[in-house]
């Protein structure tokens, strides 16, 4: 009769834990869910995105064009 009253005791008790861990799990879900709502409820609207205009590049100066090609190449000759 000792072993059923403890394997008893011992159901109601794991019943107990398991109960309790489940309320707690729920209640996080359910505050995480009012969270969440309440975050988008709070934001801002939205900010249009601004359209970005491609940058117009201006005509290459030649002797611009000529002394980048010279160190390219200097560079080139020395690193093979």
């Amino acid at each position: 009769m000792l072993m059923n009253e403890l394997m008893l005791e011992g159901l109601k008790l794991m019943l107990l834990g398991m109960g309790s861990v489940f309320i707690f799990l729920l209640m996080l879900v359910i505050s995480m869910k009012l969270m969440s709502k309440l975050a988008q409820f709070l934001e801002p609207a939205g900010v249009a995105p601004v359209a970005i205009q491609p940058h117009l590049s201006t005509p290459a100066d030649p002797s611009l064009v000529a002394v980048i090609s010279a160190a390219v190449a200097a560079y080139r000759s020395k690193h093979r």
